[in-house]
């Protein structure tokens, strides 16, 4: 199984963020593990590193109820942005709403919907799905 160089938590909740470094950190397959408070940051490293491509995550966990810019609002301005190389974006949330699972995955950037916790196994299977 290939490793992946770099994996985006967007998360704001900090037993979140420690709970999926810890399960990232055990699969032993991702080098480097980033950690943005909100949408607005992530958008914001994105757009900054757009002509750096090798930089920017390969997978973005992504929470959808944060401060500044929520997940919602992260992925209608994510969809305006051109890649030359596309990233993963998975939705981690503890919403079990039908509506936010079906409005998730009629989004194009979006390749799935988790409801939290995020395991170790959960991210050897999304890894490997690549």
């Amino acid at each position: 199984m290939e490793r992946l160089k770099r994996i985006a938590v967007v998360d704001d909740e900090e037993v979140f963020i420690f709970l999926a470094r810890h399960a990232i950190e055990r699969t032993m397959l991702v080098d480097q593990i980033s950690v943005f408070k909100n949408g607005a940051a992530i958008l914001n490293f994105i757009r900054d590193n757009l002509i750096n491509p090798h930089l920017l995550p390969e997978i973005i966990l992504l929470d959808l109820s944060m401060p500044i810019l929520d997940g919602w609002e992260f992925l209608e301005e994510f969809e305006k942005l051109c890649l030359s190389n596309p990233l993963l974006i998975y939705i981690c949330s503890s919403s079990i709403s039908p509506d936010d699972i079906s409005r998730a995955k009629n989004l194009r950037a979006v390749s799935d919907y988790i409801i939290k916790p995020v395991t170790k196994e959960k991210i050897i299977e999304i890894i490997k799905s690549i």
